[in-house]
Formats: C-alpha cells, structure tokens, sequence
C-alpha cells in the first residue's frame, strides 16, 4: 500500500521530486549513505587543509638558508630560525643540527627517528576513503535490493490493476536506482580524493626524504677534516 502510495504521488513529477518522495518512503539506506558522504568530506578537508597548511614551507628555499648559515659555522644560529615555527620540515632539519657535534651516527639516527615520526602523519586517513568508498557502494546496493523486494512483493497482490502494478514497478525501481546512484556518487568522490590526497602525500614523503639526505650530507661534510 506504502508503495502504491508512493507511485500516486510520484506521478508526473521531476526528478528531484520524485528522489525526496523515495527518501521519505524509505530513508534508512540513504541516510546511512550521507552519514558516510559526511565522514568522507571531514576527511577531505581535514587532510587537504593540513597538507596545505603544515607543509607550505618551500624546502629548498629553507634548505638554501641553513646551508649558508651551517658553512658559516653559525649552527646555533641555523638551529634558532628552525625553532621559528613548528613545521615538520623545520623539526627535520633541526633535529640533524642539534646532532651536528656527535658524529655521523648520532645524525643520522636522530634524524631517521624524527622522518619516523612525521611520516606516517602524512598518510594518516587517507587509506581510509578506500574503504568508505566500497562501504557506500554496499549500502546503496543494499538499499537497491531491498527496494525491489519492496516492489516485487507489493505488485504480487492479485487485487491490484495492471496499471497501478506498473506504477508501483516504476516507482520502485526509481528508489533502488537513487539508491545505486547516491552509493555509486560518493564512492567515485572518495576514489578521485583518495588518489589526489595520496599523491601529495608521497610528494610530500618524498619532499621529507630528500631534504633530511641533503641536511646530513651538509653537516657530515663540515665535519670532515680539512673542510
């Protein structure tokens, strides 16, 4: 009867009529989905508005200045403009300068155990959105299936005419189809996003490698005799 109902007011009416008709008949499966699409956006923004804010610093800019503060001798001073801010690149570098005096070793331990800990940072939730992605797709598949089971089990009524069977296909159909579609919609925005924050990420891993190679070799070559 629900579904008959459904399919009278769905009559002659626009797409977006007919989908907010679908939520009110069953929203359960479309809910579950937007609670998904707003963990996922949460995600988004927080990772992109952390990559772009913790990692604005130009690296080699930096890396230029305490280069020539280091072959000036001037570490204490190189230590100092990285204690400016609290940016993971900066927390790199300084971690090797106030290591500079106690040998290869110690830098390069001192330096590998900071990258330990700013690494995994970067990557942090962003595998997550995989795995949002096939959640949202499940649920709107769930909420496919059970919409035509709705659909099949009410057009089975003997005492209903072929035209309202139709109907009721018609608008069922629509509800397992927007249902499809919402699960289908955010797991496609959680892929695109997953491959883009992903790839700043290993940018910025990179970025991090590389910069923590060039500090050590800077500061083991101004402490090789004769330099």
């Amino acid at each position: 009867m629900q579904l008959l109902l459904l399919a009278a007011e769905g009559g002659g009416t626009s797409g977006i009529d007919q989908l907010v008709t679908a939520f009110k008949h069953n929203p359960t499966f479309m809910v579950l989905n937007m609670f998904t699409s707003a963990i996922v956006l949460s995600i988004v923004i927080e990772r992109l508005l952390f990559q772009m804010t913790r990692y604005r610093v130009n690296s080699h800019e930096f890396f230029a200045q305490i280069k020539k503060l280091v072959v000036a001798g001037n570490i204490d001073r190189a230590i100092k403009l990285c204690e400016a801010s609290d940016f993971p690149i900066l927390q790199l570098v300084k971690s090797g300068l106030t290591h500079s005096n106690k040998g290869e070793a110690e830098i390069d331990a001192a330096m590998s155990e900071k990258l330990g800990e700013l690494k995994p940072a970067v990557e942090k939730r962003i595998g997550a959105l995989w795995s949002l992605a096939n959640i949202a797709t499940l649920i709107g598949l769930l909420g496919t299936v059970s919409g035509l089971i709705a659909t099949f089990a009410s057009i089975s009524d003997p005492g209903l005419s072929q035209a309202d069977k139709q109907r009721l296909l018609s608008a069922g159909i629509a509800e397992a189809m927007y249902n499809t579609a919402l699960g289908l919609g955010i797991a496609v925005f959680c892929m695109i996003t997953h491959i883009i924050l992903h790839t700043r990420a290993k940018t910025i891993q990179h970025d991090l490698e590389s910069t923590m190679e060039r500090t050590f070799n800077l500061l083991t070559v101004q402490l090789r005799p004769g330099q």
